[in-house]
């Protein structure tokens, strides 16, 4: 069963380990509490008729322990990169945090998707859903507003990081066994491929 990796990024207090609980144990997190890191594996999951697990590595916020941030992004296959819709400064934070992982995980294509927590928390609204829409379409990643508190499109987020993920890989890596087009595809490629030791 494949395993897919994932990494929720962010600033300090937006929600990460909130909606990382929710998806995996499907428990509230009541009081804030800094992550330094914590991993977590789903059960297995069905998205689009093949089972999966999902890792996902939470982590602390990009203010906080800077030095593991490029560790994060070498071991991440896919972001899943959350703001809270009630702190303007936390949106505007991403955008070098989204630069650092291109730039990192150069030259090849990043899935990402863009999350703007807190959505229950109305009166409290910083940002609108048009501006968090506009940076997605900009960054080419699907963008949700969720609450980790009232469950709202929590699962909804992680599944898509999955599919993010097998969008941007080789197609021959997602064939099922056995199958004509894995087999092909491979055989095709095995004979061209090259290393180069510098």
């Amino acid at each position: 069963m494949r395993v897919f990796q994932s990494v929720v990024m962010g600033s300090g207090g937006v929600g990460k380990s909130a909606l990382t609980v929710m998806m995996v144990a499907g428990t509230v997190v009541d009081s804030y509490d800094p992550t330094i890191e914590d991993s977590y594996r789903t059960k297995p999951l069905s998205i689009d008729g093949e089972t999966c697990l999902l890792e996902v590595l939470d982590t602390a916020g990009i203010e906080q322990f800077t030095s593991l941030t490029d560790m994060y992004i070498k071991n991440g296959e896919g972001f899943i990169l959350v703001f809270s819709l009630t702190q303007r400064e936390s949106l505007e934070e991403l955008l070098a945090l989204h630069d650092q992982i291109i730039r990192v995980k150069e030259p090849r294509t990043v899935p990402f998707v863009l999350v703007g927590n807190k959505c229950d928390l109305s009166a409290d609204r910083e940002i609108d859903t048009s501006e968090g829409q506009e940076l997605a379409d900009a960054w080419g990643c699907p963008f949700y507003e969720t609450s980790a508190r009232l469950n709202i499109n929590v699962n909804i987020v992680f599944e898509d990081m999955v599919r993010q993920i097998r969008k941007h890989a080789p197609p021959e890596r997602f064939s099922p066994p056995g199958s004509a087009g894995g087999n092909t595809r491979r055989r095709k490629t095995a004979g061209t491929r090259k290393c180069v030791i510098l």
